[in-house]
């Protein structure tokens, strides 16, 4: 589950829980409402250390450019 889809789920249960008022015999989309925001912050929780977790093995080690003085390549020649 992604972030995209916590923060929906967060905001789908809130307004089941907060903006619907039926009554129904059975079910009752207030509760359902309330599990559908909890199941969306456990998600996104996961979701950014998951995303942190993977941000800190992303970042690599720094090499400093330095200059190489490189020594002139000698050939030897047989000349005949």
């Amino acid at each position: 589950m992604g972030i995209g889809t916590s923060i929906l789920l967060i905001a789908v249960g809130a307004i089941m829980r907060f903006a619907v008022s039926v009554h129904t015999t059975g079910f009752s989309i207030n509760t359902a409402g309330t599990i559908l925001m909890i199941v969306g912050a456990l998600g996104l929780l996961i979701s950014l250390l998951w995303t942190t977790m993977w941000a800190d093995r992303r970042r690599g080690t720094v090499v400093e450019d330095r200059a190489v003085v490189r020594e002139p390549v000698v050939r030897e020649r047989d000349v005949y």
